[in-house]
């Protein structure tokens, strides 16, 4: 019978350090958060912090923030807008991808289980390594291509309609709780480009001001880059801006479709 172990430095240690609340504290929270410090030799860690929520925000976020500045000062987490704007602070809160700062604490019930993002490399803690999923993004050339000279006094002008089909897929703030949600970008994640890429890549090719739509279409004629999809929804369920990158998808392949027989 065959067995199957994870690697050594994946194996998490699910008795790590237990950080009590201050005596008195009558409105405690249980945070279980995520630990790895790939200098430190030794496996991933979940460590146990108790929070008093009378002096701490409603937010997930908020409570990391306290953990960082009051408990624990070498917790690693990334933040910056906290208004669900910027994707920095996307983890797995709860056993679902989302964004720390627009989590509520009162969503969780019970313990609130932290994790990085699942199926990537981790830096450090909650920190994961997004290197790859930065390239697949540029590798879809997600700018204006056009071979018609700009006007020189105006912008390339748009009909509402037109702006209205590219403002959601536009609205993508690049967190990659979507990408890694998926299952196939797990398993493929080296040549499945994933589902923040393919918005992208939708969100040019039907913008009436690009004329590169044919490349763009060639560029991701590949058995893996494109059609890993299975369209199983758990990027649009995931995506905290409410966008549904398993439509896009589906409309590109609606694309490669219809060329294919004109």
């Amino acid at each position: 019978m065959a067995e199957f172990r994870l690697p050594e430095n994946s194996r998490i240690n699910k008795h790590g350090k237990v950080h009590k609340a201050p005596a008195g504290s009558n409105n405690v929270r249980t945070f279980k958060v995520y630990r790895y410090d790939p200098d430190g030799g030794e496996n991933p860690r979940i460590d146990t912090f108790e929070v008093d929520m009378d002096s701490c925000g409603p937010m997930v976020l908020d409570a990391l923030i306290k953990i960082k500045n009051e408990i624990d000062p070498s917790l690693t987490f990334r933040r910056s807008c906290r208004e669900g704007i910027c994707g920095s602070c996307a983890m797995n809160i709860d056993g679902t991808n989302t964004l720390a700062c627009t989590k509520s604490c009162d969503e969780v019930k019970g313990e609130v289980k932290i994790y990085p993002l699942p199926h990537m490399p981790v830096v450090k803690d909650l920190v994961p390594d997004l290197t790859q999923f930065y390239a697949q993004y540029a590798s879809v050339k997600p700018w204006l291509q056009s071979r018609t000279p700009a006007p020189p006094d105006r912008e390339r002008l748009q009909a509402p309609e037109e702006q209205e089909k590219i403002d959601r897929p536009s609205a993508c703030i690049l967190c990659a709780c979507c990408s890694t949600s998926c299952p196939s970008y797990w398993w493929n994640g080296d040549r499945y480009l994933g589902p923040a890429a393919l918005l992208a890549a939708y969100r040019w090719i039907i913008d009436s001001r690009d004329e590169a739509t044919g490349e763009r279409l060639d560029a991701l004629e590949d058995p893996f880059k494109l059609y890993r999809c299975h369209t199983i929804m758990n990027c649009t369920e995931a995506c905290p801006k409410d966008l549904n990158p398993a439509k896009a998808i589906a409309e590109i392949k609606k694309m490669m479709v219809e060329r294919s027989h004109t």
